[in-house]
Order: C-alpha cells, then sequence, then structure tokens
C-alpha cells in the first residue's frame, strides 16, 4: 500500500524553522498500530492521519510513542495540506476529532487560523514532585490543565532552562509548559516539555496556546496576543481569546512531498 505523505513547518514564514509535522491522507482508517508505527518512523512530534468524513474531515494525531487528544501544529498543517494540495478552492475545513470536538481552519491573508476550544489552568498549590527540580529555576507560580503551566519572571528565564528530561518524564505531568511575559512586541513566551509522551521538547505547540491565552490574556487585560515560542526552531502565533474558545493563527512552510509505502 501506498500512503501520500507531506511534511510541513508550522508557525513559521520559512523553511527549518516552526514545528515539522508529517500529514498523511487516508481514505480509510489503517490499524492503531500501524499508524503508531508510522509516526514512529518519522520521528516527528506529531504525524497527523486524516479521511474523508461527510464534506469535511476527521483527524488524529500520534507522537513516535501515544496518539494525542490535541495537537495545533499538525492541525495547522492539515489544514495547509488540504486547502493547497487536496482541495485548493476550499477557504476552511473542519476536522472531526475524538476528544477536542470539531476543529476549523481557515485561511485569512498569508497565515491559517485555528478554532480551538480553550483550557483554562487553574491554581495549584502543590506541584507534583520533582517537577520543578526537573525544570529548574525559580518559577513564580505554578497551574495546572492538562498539562502543567510553570511561570517565569523573564524571557531569559525561560530560554536558559535545560530540563532534566529523564527525570520530568517520572514526574506525575502529561507536559509541561514554561512561560514568561514577553518583550519587544511580543505579550509572552514560552517552551514545550513532554518526554513522557517521546516529545523531550516539541519546537512550537499549538494545543499548549489553549491554556496559554486564557493566562495571558487575563494577566494582560487583552485579548489578542502575540506569541513566542522559544525553542531552537523557534516560532510564532497570533492567539486571541474568544469566550471559550481560542483562535491561533501561524504561517506553514511545505517541506516535503512523497509516498510511503506500508
Amino acid at each position: 500500500m501506498r500512503i501520500p505523505i507531506y511534511q510541513v513547518d508550522a508557525f513559521t514564514d520559512s523553511l527549518f524553522g516552526g514545528n515539522p509535522a508529517a500529514v498523511c491522507p487516508l481514505q480509510a482508517w489503517l490499524s492503531d498500530a500501524t499508524m503508531q508505527a508510522i509516526a514512529a518512523e518519522n520521528n516527528l512530534s506529531e504525524t497527523a492521519f486524516f479521511v474523508p468524513e461527510g464534506g469535511d474531515y476527521a483527524l488524529r494525531w500520534f507522537t513516535p510513542t501515544v496518539e494525542v487528544d490535541l495537537c495545533g501544529h499538525a492541525t495547522l498543517a492539515t489544514g495547509r495540506v488540504v486547502m493547497s494540495f487536496i482541495e485548493p478552492q476550499r477557504q476552511s475545513v473542519s476536522f472531526r476529532t475524538l476528544k477536542a470536538g470539531t476543529l476549523t481552519v481557515s485561511r485569512r491573508g498569508d497565515r491559517l487560523v485555528m478554532d480551538f476550544p480553550a483550557r483554562p489552568a487553574v491554581p495549584e498549590k502543590v506541584p507534583p514532585a520533582g517537577l520543578i527540580e526537573a525544570l529548574g529555576g525559580a518559577p513564580r507560580e505554578v497551574l495546572r490543565a492538562r498539562d502543567h503551566l510553570v511561570v517565569y519572571g523573564a524571557p531569559a528565564e525561560v530560554a536558559a532552562l535545560t530540563p532534566d528530561f529523564a527525570a520530568l518524564a517520572k514526574v506525575d505531568c502529561w507536559a509541561a509548559i514554561v512561560t514568561a511575559p514577553g518583550d519587544d512586541g511580543v505579550d509572552f513566551v514560552s517552551r514545550f516539555f513532554a518526554p513522557a509522551q517521546g516529545v523531550p521538547e516539541d519546537p512550537v505547540t499549538g494545543s499548549s496556546h489553549t491554556t496559554l491565552t486564557p493566562y495571558w490574556a487575563k494577566r494582560l487585560g487583552k485579548t489578542e496576543l502575540e506569541a513566542r515560542q522559544l525553542s531552537r526552531r523557534g516560532g510564532a502565533l497570533h492567539c486571541t481569546l474568544n469566550g471559550e474558545r481560542v483562535s491561533i493563527a501561524g504561517r506553514a512552510v511545505l517541506y516535503l512531498e512523497g509516498q510511503i509505502s506500508v
């Protein structure tokens, strides 16, 4: 069996930046084991698989080791593939997902805009044992949604973190988002670590901004926010809080188009 594959750099306007995602269009679902094996072989933070459903599509995402309930950059990449190669006449596309409901990706100028559910975090009085030690630094507060949100005082503190990934993988924490106020026109910065899910550091993480956006919107008193993820590859996101939804906008660049044999 031959399956189309695209690799797209998401949340960037130039190759070799942002977060690379693999996207595999399917006519029908493969077995979970086969999709997981393809994601492991791709060895990217996520591989997206989608199938036609009604007038739109159903969508699933896999890291090299697990299926995940929500992934932003691979959704942006899938929207780019659909609206550039599968149905180039479309201006928006909706994806039914197993746990995150229906997600929409729309064109807006040279950006793609995703509509996601917000995941606000609540303060956590006692962080999980070992979390702060594994991350390093001296955070100001810790909150929790699906992921732990660990807040530092300045961008330099976030950039300087060198987590102990082996120790972090043992903490009772699905993933850790670290964040701080931004500067130079950026409202906030972040990084994302999920070693227990097979992703030590994700280059740019759309899903984390469903938690970051409500936090910084409340703290800064504004609903439109410019964000920067401070990974080695780096990425830029424009985020808007719309009540219980979050719009996350960014650019996406095609790197690879081909076929895989299964």
